[in-house]
């Protein structure tokens, strides 16, 4: 299986639905809390480039957030990301 990390927030709808397709998909994946403010969350935008979570990356490749991992799982290339 893939090494997945994601980035999320608490109360975040958009972290609650990425975790959920990871789930679903039987993707372990380690979740990384970062809060605004927060160190993990300042990683989290030095790594993506972007100040939103979910921040999702595969095997070190950064995927997006959820309406990324969506749009990925959609156009079938998400299976083959998670099995790598």
């Amino acid at each position: 299986m893939a090494n997945i990390e994601i980035y999320t927030q608490d109360w975040c709808p958009y972290c609650t639905r990425a975790k959920a397709l990871l789930t679903q998909k039987g993707a372990a994946f380690r979740e990384i809390e970062a809060p605004g403010g927060s160190k993990e969350r300042a990683e989290s935008q030095q790594r993506s480039g972007r100040t939103s979570v979910p921040q999702i990356f595969i095997d070190g490749k950064h995927v997006g957030g959820c309406d990324d991992l969506v749009a990925l799982d959609r156009a079938g290339r998400l299976d083959a990301l998670l099995a790598a």
